[in-house]
């Protein structure tokens, strides 16, 4: 039988007391008290999650001032506590001060049963929600490695690698789906290794012109062009002494792989339009979501080079595969910018959950914290809903469809994702989905799904 949450009923009038035990005792375990000490040791024991408060307590029972004193101690030993202050309809503006107190709500006397049952059951789902909201923060602050959250296995073998290969020069290339934290795990490596104090310098190859992106990697003297009027030291250059981050090294053009290879053989490289070699002390860490080998095989990138950056490979799992990391992250997402926004958002709805975790999260971590960005910014309520993310669970969704039909929506949409995810390789997608080829053309020829 699962255990009764604890509430406290601090009254005077042990009538009261007795009256609202029984008619509450089937639903918490009822902990009573009739003076403020006694209410303070109580909660000191047994830290119940809901506590009524009468605010007329001895030897003042008049006065509402020895009921502020236990209401401002309470909360000093169990903050957490949601409190319900009762009190007479003529006493609004002492509802009103508790509240601004710190009570969570107020009821007027006399006291009916069925409407502040009500009350109780809100305020313990209140007290459940900041509860799981604090475990989950806990566990994220515990699982925190270099500014990356996760304790799920899928991640242990990154952070694994990343402490093994932080003691050494070794270049790195890391691999992942877009969106998985390439540069979390890069930063994590440079900031465990001997070159921390050094710079930290970061280019996306794929998004920079192709003309332009030569002088960006490798600098360029004066003249060396139009609107070269000075001289420039490119990326690699400036990482002297730090580390060098190539984002996206599979978009680099033939040339400038060449060029690349260059620099990671010698350790020299010459700017555009010069002649000396310069020397260059630089870790170089590469990513890319692309497949190298694949692109080997159709001769867009150089083997030679690709050993070269693949020295230790590290394989960044998509958010789909790490488990309770999920909602994890999602928690430590909503905390941030809720405190950054300055606004009071108490967590998801449970509609909010299972929208999440129903999710194939095709944008990895970067989709999730861009949602909850946004639904924090935009959302008007004091938790976070499937709307707010623009996300709607798969109940939700297929409602009013018969099972057939819901079926196979959702298996279009599975497919599409996949299809989106892994560039229309069939054989990635079928492994994805858990299906065989053969099954994945017959059911994308049944929905009429196009290969495009």
């Amino acid at each position: 039988m699962p255990e009764l949450p604890k509430l406290l009923i601090v009254d005077d009038d042990e009538a009261i007391r007795t009256q609202m035990k029984w008619a509450l005792a089937e639903d918490y375990e009822i902990l009573l008290a009739g003076d403020r000490e006694t209410a303070l040791r109580v909660v000191a024991r047994d830290r119940p999650a809901i506590l009524t408060l009468d605010l007329g307590l001895p030897p003042s029972p008049h006065d509402p001032s020895e009921g502020f004193r236990a209401l401002a101690q309470i909360l000093d030993v169990h903050p957490e506590c949601k409190i319900i202050v009762v009190t007479g309809q003529e006493e609004r503006e002492n509802a009103l001060r508790a509240v601004a107190d710190g009570a969570h709500d107020f009821f007027f006397k006399p006291i009916r049963l069925e409407e502040l049952a009500l009350v109780l059951r809100r305020a313990l789902q209140m007290y459940r929600l900041e509860q799981e909201n604090r475990e989950l923060e806990r566990r994220a602050a515990s699982h925190v490695f270099e500014e990356m959250i996760g304790s799920s296995p899928a991640m242990q073998p990154v952070f694994e690698t990343i402490r093994k290969v932080a003691t050494t020069d070794t270049p790195v290339l890391v691999t992942g789906e877009t969106g998985t934290g390439k540069e979390l795990a890069a930063r994590a490596i440079h900031r465990l290794s001997q070159r921390r104090d050094g710079p930290f310098i970061a280019i996306n190859c794929g998004a920079i012109p192709e003309n332009l992106l030569e002088a960006e990697l490798f600098g360029h003297e004066k003249g060396a062009f139009t609107d070269a009027h000075a001289q420039r030291k490119g990326r690699v250059e400036l990482a002297q002494g730090g580390t060098l981050f190539l984002d996206e090294v599979g978009e680099l053009s033939p040339a400038l792989q060449v060029a690349l290879l260059r620099f990671l053989q010698e350790g020299k490289l010459q700017r555009v339009g010069g002649r000396q070699d310069i020397a260059i002390d630089a870790r170089v860490i590469a990513a890319t979501n692309a497949d190298l080998k694949a692109a080997i095989r159709g001769g867009s990138f150089r083997e030679d080079l690709y050993f070269r950056l693949a020295v230790v490979n590290i394989l960044m799992p998509p958010l789909r595969d790490r488990g309770e990391d999920l909602m994890v992250l999602a928690n430590a997402f909503l905390h941030r910018y809720a405190e950054g926004q300055r606004k009071k958002v108490g967590g998801f709805t449970s509609q909010a959950k299972a929208a999440i975790q129903e999710h194939r999260w095709p944008g990895n971590v970067r989709e999730l914290e861009n949602r909850i960005k946004r639904a924090v910014i935009m959302g008007e309520g004091s938790r976070v809903s499937p709307s707010d993310l623009e996300l709607d669970s798969k109940l939700e969704k297929h409602h009013g469809k018969g099972l057939k039909d819901a079926r196979a929506a959702l298996e279009r949409e599975m497919i599409e994702t996949a299809m989106v995810r892994h560039r229309g390789n069939i054989t990635q997608v079928a492994a994805d989905l858990g299906i065989s080829r053969p099954t994945l053309y017959e059911m994308m020829e049944k929905l009429e799904i196009s290969r495009k």
